[in-house]
């Protein structure tokens, strides 16, 4: 599925990269730019598509949810890292690092108490975050050059259905700053549960918040470093 040549003249800020349009590389910094501008971006994840805005950046973060028409303290946001070194930054890790190199990069989201260095303003009703790193080498790569977390959230006004092409999410559009179009998605997560959520925040316990598309192997990896499941 592809956006037709009219729709792509009227938006102005769709790149696509998969085939007749930009580069990997060009969507890439087209990405990073747009994001270190304070702006407000959607892009494909190993899932389902996201929007995303740099974690650190108070105002873009609030723009985003905004958009999303989504409720900060019921709903915290996560962040998304480029790699497995870059998590103790912001979370404290008090379980076996090889379980992230198990589970990561992959459709997981582990909760964690966070330092100090994480925007105090990102979720400030909790005491934990959120972090992703997606199977997928594009936002890997827009971590990386950002070199700090992006706020990462579904693209879809909150409550709705996920979504797994960009014409699926036209509702908030003309909200975005920059749209990467990736294609149809739906290979790792067809039925569009979203990554699995889990919370380690507790030595020695892991709680399954978010079933989501990865659950049972998440579940066999942390029983296997002997962690016990909270119900």
């Amino acid at each position: 599925m592809t956006l037709t040549k009219a729709i792509r003249q009227e938006m102005g800020k769709i790149i696509k990269y998969l085939s007749n349009g930009y580069s990997f590389e060009e969507a890439v910094s087209c990405a990073v730019r747009t994001l270190k501008n304070g702006k407000v971006i959607a892009l494909p994840t190993d899932t389902i598509y996201g929007v995303a805005a740099l974690a650190q950046n108070t105002e873009a973060v609030d723009r985003m949810c905004k958009i999303k028409r989504r409720d900060q303290v019921k709903k915290s946001v996560a962040i998304c890292v480029s790699c497995v070194d870059d998590i103790a930054k912001w979370g404290k890790i008090v379980f076996p690092k090889a379980i992230l190199t198990d589970l990561l990069p992959g459709p997981v989201t582990l909760i964690m108490e966070r330092k100090p260095a994480l925007n105090p303003k990102l979720n400030p009703h909790t005491s934990t975050i959120g972090i992703r790193i997606p199977k997928s080498h594009f936002i890997q790569c827009v971590a990386a050059e950002c070199d700090e977390p992006l706020a990462l959230t579904s693209a879809n006004v909150s409550s709705s259905r996920s979504t797994l092409a960009v014409e699926e999410f036209q509702e908030i559009w003309p909200d975005l700053d920059l749209i990467i179009d990736g294609g149809v998605l739906g290979q790792c997560d067809p039925d569009r549960l979203g990554s699995t959520v889990v919370d380690l925040s507790t030595e020695g316990f892991f709680k399954i918040v978010r079933n989501g598309c990865w659950r049972d192997n998440t579940v066999n990896i942390l029983l296997k470093y002997g962690l016990k499941e909270i119900c």
